[in-house]
């Protein structure tokens, strides 16, 4: 009979010791080579960061910010160059507020059709069509603004221009007649909430048709003289803004949860109700997140608005008219980067860096923004 073999406790105490110290160093190393991946991305943003301020601080010291700010010549070839970028500022200002003007309610209309009215097997066709949007190069969107769309503003620029209103405002009228409708109806007793339903989609449907029909009466009366302006640009970048608006704002919706809305309809609470008191204020924070980035995906094009904007640095007159070219921030940046003195850094060189420092900074405060309101949803949420 064999005899047992002895075991030696001091050995197993040690081994299980080393395993457990390679073990620990073996979770430093996967710790830190995930820290050093994760912070790769911030270091570059700040390296980003650094050397557009330190291209773009030296103009500050060549010519000073007033005139930069407050002037409107911009003429960096001429003797002595000048660099007014005022309205450089309000030709991306206007453009940035048109395309939020054509994408916000397009945008949250549709995202509140996918979430709550279409049955989820047509939400599974509709959603991955609208997000083709987002896979399209800008420069085709460029090239349809700048060969197709523009020279039909030219040619039929009032018809159009009443044509996209009432693609818009005419379903949104119809919305908005429905949940007011609904909302009078709600005051009211159950036998008295029928009539007052028919009697205000009257009086509501009525009113909105004249001024509907005002208003499309006007605009199509508008004459275009070039189509290469802000207006055109501003419906090809809310085309291109919508994609970002419906997928954050569906998922904003979605993240409400089932039960809500289950509740608000066993307390008798209509559709039109529910969306309005309910699901959309308890998904406001991720609405909020989706406006926002519309706006920076706007703000941040470039091709679109070199291509189909008419790249005049000039105030429209009057400065909220859509139908005069203009210039933008990005437009300026990649046209004149390519004529600037790179070698020896010349004012010229050095504006155009201080212009992205500028669009950096707009993008750095619309994400701040977005993530501190999305914080303070979740944070509202979680009972905080």
């Amino acid at each position: 009979m064999n005899p047992k073999p002895v075991q030696n406790k001091s050995q197993g105490f040690v081994l299980s010791k080393r395993a457990s110290r390679f073990r620990r160093l073996g979770s430093l190393a996967g710790e830190s080579l995930l820290l050093l991946i994760t912070s790769t991305s911030a270091l570059a943003v700040l390296f980003i960061f650094y050397f557009i301020a330190k291209e773009g601080l030296p103009f500050v010291r060549l010519c000073g910010l007033r005139d930069f700010f407050t002037s409107t010549k911009w003429y960096p070839t001429a003797q002595p160059p000048m660099f007014g970028a005022l309205a450089i500022f309000v030709g991306t200002g206007l453009v940035t507020l048109g395309a939020v003007f054509v994408a916000v309610p397009l945008g949250l209309a549709a995202a509140v059709c996918l979430s709550d009215v279409l049955p989820f097997s047509l939400r599974q066709v509709v959603k991955p069509i609208i997000e083709i949007l987002a896979a399209i190069p800008s420069v085709a969107y460029g090239f349809f603004a700048l060969v197709v769309f523009a020279p039909l503003l030219q040619d039929h620029g009032g018809r159009i221009i009443a044509g996209v209103f009432g693609l818009i405002g005419i379903p949104t009228a119809f919305l908005c007649v429905i949940v007011i409708s609904d909302l009078l109806a709600s005051r009211f007793e159950k036998p008295q909430q029928n009539l007052i339903r028919v009697v205000s989609w009257t009086v509501l449907g009525v009113s909105a048709s004249f001024v509907i029909y005002a208003l499309l009466k006007r605009f199509a009366s508008l004459s275009v003289s070039s189509g290469a302006n802000a207006l055109n640009v501003s419906i090809i970048l809310g085309i291109m803004a919508i994609p970002t608006i419906v997928s954050v704002a569906e998922d904003a919706l979605q993240s409400v949860g089932r039960e809500l809305r289950e509740g608000c309809y066993a307390l008798g609470a209509t559709r039109a109700e529910s969306m309005i008191r309910v699901i959309i204020p308890a998904a406001g924070s991720g609405i909020c997140a989706a406006v926002i980035l519309g706006i920076m995906r706007a703000v941040g094009e470039t091709m679109v608005v070199w291509m189909a904007s008419g790249n005049a640095a000039q105030i429209p007159s009057p400065w909220y008219s859509f139908l005069e070219p203009i210039r933008t921030l990005t437009a300026t940046i990649a046209g004149e980067m390519g004529e600037a003195d790179h070698i020896t850094g010349s004012a010229r060189y050095h504006v155009l860096f201080l212009m992205a420092l500028c669009l950096v900074g707009i993008s750095f405060l619309c994400d701040l923004a977005s993530e501190w309101v999305l914080r303070r949803g979740s944070l509202r949420r979680g009972g905080h």
